[in-house]
């Protein structure tokens, strides 16, 4: 597996994106979803990027920390109400 605690900019990395904090900053700001959108059915995935975020998530592994980071960071606009 990887030797290195995974990070948002390995995350990135690994589903092939740019990953310097600039390119993730402009992605999340850029990607938003709404609050009912779970983050691997949003359309701007490829299937490989979609499968490695369930997957990662499913299995509760190191990655999990990091889809969950990445998932509340694409949902910061979304208002839900109650």
């Amino acid at each position: 597996m990887f030797d290195e605690q995974p990070t948002l900019e390995l995350l990135f990395q690994q589903l092939g994106l740019e990953h310097n904090q600039e390119a993730i900053e402009k992605f999340i700001q850029t990607h938003q979803l709404a609050a009912e959108t779970k983050l691997h059915c949003a359309d701007f995935w490829s299937e490989g990027q979609r499968e490695f975020l369930k997957s990662h998530w499913k299995k509760d592994d190191e990655w999990a920390i990091v889809v969950d980071t990445l998932n509340e960071q694409l949902h910061s606009d979304a208002h839900v109400h109650l």
